[in-house]
C-alpha cells in the first residue's frame, strides 16, 4: 500500500536501513505530485523530484551498468 502525505512531516525509513535508529538511512515522503528523498544524518537536504524523473533516472543507471558489465565479458 502506498501511503501519500500531504506535508513533510511522515517520512519513512529505507527497509535497507537495517531497522537501528541510528542515522544511516534514507528516508523518503510523498505528496501527490513529488518524492522527496533524504539522508537521516541531514535532515535539512532534502532532495526532491517527481515518479517519472526517478524512473528515468534509475532506468538509466540500470541500462549504463549493464551495457558495461557486458562490455567486459568477454565474448
Amino acid at each position: 500500500m502506498r501511503r501519500v502525505v500531504t506535508t513533510l512531516d511522515d517520512w519513512q525509513k529505507s527497509s535497507f536501513s537495517g531497522g537501528s535508529d541510528g542515522n544511516n538511512c534514507l528516508e523518503l515522503a510523498s505528496t501527490p505530485t513529488t518524492l522527496h528523498l533524504r539522508e537521516s544524518d541531514t535532515p535539512g537536504m532534502v532532495l526532491t523530484t517527481t515518479v517519472t524523473a526517478l524512473a528515468n533516472l534509475l532506468e538509466g543507471i540500470r541500462t549504463d551498468v549493464g551495457v558495461r558489465a557486458s562490455a567486459r565479458m568477454p565474448g
